[in-house]
């Protein structure tokens, strides 16, 4: 395996690229290839197989999409009530806004282990990994609320994220002078966090 980690990182953010754009079918070590601008036969002298890369675009896109520990650390200086998580979901939103490639690769890596009982193991450890650290965040923070409501708001924030990335129109308009996804996510966090 080449050892070039610069090279590595560009090759797999070169996959994250042709996986949202193509989706797993389209995700071979060819495609990564002309997506990263390197020779045909680059990918595999960074990758054991196609496995080996779709576990690393799970890792890289996990980082990807991690809080900024800047805007985090200066979130954090505020009063520990619901208008703290409100901030904390705007941030979310925008990151994934920022970087749509990203989440929709995550979410084809969704579909995509669903189909292979291997993929699916390493997958559904990351995401329950990220949904426990969101659940001891919380905790440690002292917010509002305790796991369930971690649970729930996650829930909800998945799926307004994901219309909001795929499907904006479908919330368009539904609640009447709601803007989407700001006021909306105003609201998910009203509904599901107590005030403290």
């Amino acid at each position: 395996m080449a050892g070039n980690p610069e090279r590595r990182a560009a090759l797999v953010d070169a996959g994250v690229e042709v996986l949202a754009r193509e989706g797993a079918r389209g995700l071979t070590f060819r495609a990564v290839d002309a997506a990263a601008g390197v020779p045909v036969g680059t990918a595999s002298n960074y990758f054991t197989a196609r496995d080996d890369l779709l576990r690393q675009i799970d890792d890289r896109l996990h980082r990807r999409l991690a809080p900024d520990p800047d805007v985090l650390a200066e979130l954090m200086k505020a009063p520990k009530d619901r208008s703290l998580v409100v901030a904390l979901m705007h941030d979310l939103i925008g990151r994934v806004t920022l970087d749509r490639t990203g989440y929709l690769a995550l979410l084809e890596l969704r579909l995509e282990a669903t189909r292979r009982p291997e993929l699916r193991e390493s997958y559904t450890t990351s995401v329950r990994g990220d949904l426990e650290h969101g659940m001891r965040f919380h905790r440690e923070a002292g917010l509002p609320g305790g796991d369930e409501t971690v649970t729930v708001l996650y829930l909800a924030m998945q799926g307004l994220i994901v219309e909001h990335l795929t499907l904006p129109g479908v919330l368009d308009g539904v609640l009447p002078g709601v803007g989407v996804p700001e006021e909306l996510t105003e609201r998910i966090v009203r509904l599901v966090v107590p005030e403290k």
